[in-house]
């Protein structure tokens, strides 16, 4: 039987407040030799509830790397947020879920956590039912940074007006977008630089749109530093859909098919309008030697 240390919460961005209950699900579970584990779902529960979109920074895909790569998380449980779900008791989820099927032993939350039928579970109940069952359990209280409560909501609004240094401070880490290398309408790669052309995961962020210096990861582990263009690309489109093209620099090759993470360090520029292929060229060349400038300075 496989006993685990469980963080509990949605982990949206994976940010600084995440990362105080991710840290110590990994010390307590370093403490008692079980795993250290994350129950999460695979949809916000607020969207299922309300029926109201709510737009992620992050894929589930996305969540599940950041916690393994950045907080040493050994398992993620990506429950399924449906009816049975939504209507289990707080009491019901912390016994028939978290302990009779994922043997959790130890248990951390947020301050604000709610859980259960109609959101009944609170930090204050759960550390109850822990001591009566003879369950380890942290409260992490709040973090906050220049007075400002670190929160997914926050950061979500950062990223729609493309401030990414910003959000970046309350991540803990570069904004992260992957997708899969689609066919774009090879513009791109044959008149101007090579560029990959993500298919964004469904119910996504993307940052406002604007050129951003970027750093792309290929499924083998390389990296490359890139200039990447959220938007519409006025001067090659039609002005109408939205596209992530990552132009990557001193790289050869084809990527179609191949699934790239893109990491977005700062805003460059407003997207806009050029009057030829020649002019978007050389403000692209300024952008790539901009972006040199940005990796080359962060490595002294």
């Amino acid at each position: 039987m496989k006993e685990r240390a469980i963080a509990l919460g949605f982990f949206d961005g994976v940010h600084l407040g995440h990362a105080a209950l991710l840290r110590r699900a990994v010390e307590a579970a370093a403490e008692r030799g079980v795993t250290p584990a994350v129950f999460t779902f695979d949809r916000p529960p607020k969207e299922v509830v309300t029926g109201v979109p709510c737009p992620l920074i992050n894929s589930p895909e996305d969540r599940r790397d950041l916690v393994f790569r950045l907080y040493g998380i050994r398992e993620v449980i990506m429950a399924p947020f449906d009816r049975e779900m939504m209507t289990t008791s707080w009491e019901d989820f912390i016994t028939r879920i978290l302990v009779e099927r994922y043997h959790a032993v130890h248990l951390v939350a947020g301050h604000d956590h709610r859980f259960g039928h109609k959101n009944a579970g609170t930090p204050e109940l759960l550390a109850q039912k822990c001591a009566q069952l003879g369950l380890g359990c942290d409260i992490i209280p709040k973090v906050e940074i220049g007075g400002v409560t670190v929160s997914s909501t926050y950061i979500r609004r950062l990223i729609e007006l493309g401030q990414t240094e910003r959000a970046a401070q309350f991540l803990g880490h570069p904004h992260t977008l992957t997708g899969i290398v689609r066919h774009g309408r090879g513009v791109g790669s044959s008149r101007l630089f090579p560029t990959a052309n993500l298919v964004i995961p469904p119910r996504v962020l993307v940052p406002s749109h604007g050129v951003y210096v970027t750093r792309v990861y290929l499924p083998d582990g390389e990296d490359y530093a890139a200039v990447t263009n959220v938007g519409t690309r006025p001067t090659l489109d039609n002005g109408t859909d939205v596209t992530v093209e990552a132009c990557i620099l001193d790289f050869a090759g084809d990527l179609y098919g191949q699934t790239l993470r893109v990491e977005f360090y700062q805003h460059l520029r407003d997207e806009m309008r050029f009057d030829s292929l020649d002019a978007l060229r050389n403000r692209i060349a300024a952008d790539a030697e901009t972006t040199r400038r940005y990796f080359q300075e962060r490595s002294k």
